[in-house]
């Protein structure tokens, strides 16, 4: 469904992808692995067409991505960001129902506010949270007011972005176990970006390593152990001795 093909990008001297090719087959959960700095970032959103590539094709169902409809090209993806990014002055259903209130196709207030609601229970919160503001609530209910942001509008490709940073470890926990439930539910493809190896094995069919400004590394997430690649064991076990190097 995703298909990347010798994507390159710098910024100034800096090259960032350096030839990525991966592709991500239509209704499966891709996860991106990688150091910090390693352009997992710049390829979601060159993927998004939010950066432009250099060089190279990404094309969505053949398609290129940086050609055709712009709205009708991002109106097929839903998006958890990393810090949670909901608006501080609007309420929880609100947010949830963004798209669906300022899209090309406007719901009326009572039916995107149901919609919201009907999302907001699907991530385990309670109708009462849909009229509070996001800084009444939790990192965890916030984390999972954007979940429920992400797939209001029926996405058929949902992007994660880091989607444990910040919460503890039965959070986490919760909030992998939603985005596999949802996933799967949905048939979405799934694209997430993480360094939190827990994650990886909740959530992912697939994991590509990110290293060097290529795909070091890419396969089923049942192969992730059995690999000899050097790069891809230090990463997954956290190791400080390799040949990944590490700032001191």
């Amino acid at each position: 469904m995703i298909e990347l093909t010798n994507v390159h990008k710098a910024f100034g001297p800096k090259h960032v992808l350096s030839g990525v090719d991966l592709n991500i087959a239509k209704g499966t959960s891709m996860v991106i692995i990688g150091g910090s700095g390693t352009g997992k970032s710049v390829l979601l959103k060159s993927v998004l067409g939010l950066i432009r590539p250099d060089s190279g094709t990404i094309t969505l169902d053949g398609k290129d991505v940086a050609k055709g409809d712009r709205d009708a090209f991002l109106a097929r993806f839903g998006m958890l960001f990393q810090g949670g990014a909901l608006f501080d002055s609007l309420r929880v259903w609100e947010n949830v129902a963004f798209r669906l209130r300022h899209g090309k196709q406007t719901l009326p207030k009572h039916e995107a506010r149901e919609i919201a609601i009907e999302k907001l229970r699907r991530v385990g919160l309670k109708p009462d949270v849909a009229d509070q503001f996001p800084a009444e609530l939790s990192g965890g209910m916030q984390k999972r007011v954007g979940l429920a942001r992400a797939i209001a509008a029926e996405p058929e490709i949902i992007f994660f972005d880091e989607p444990t940073t910040g919460l503890d470890p039965i959070m986490s926990g919760v909030i992998n176990d939603l985005i596999r439930e949802i996933v799967t539910e949905m048939g979405a493809t799934a694209m997430t970006i993480t360094h939190d190896m827990t994650s990886v094995r909740a959530i992912a069919d697939n994991v590509a390593m990110l290293h060097g400004g290529k795909v070091r590394w890419s396969g089923p997430v049942a192969d992730l152990d059995a690999t000899d690649d050097p790069y891809v064991q230090q990463f997954i076990h956290g190791r400080a001795e390799g040949p990944i190097e590490s700032v001191r």
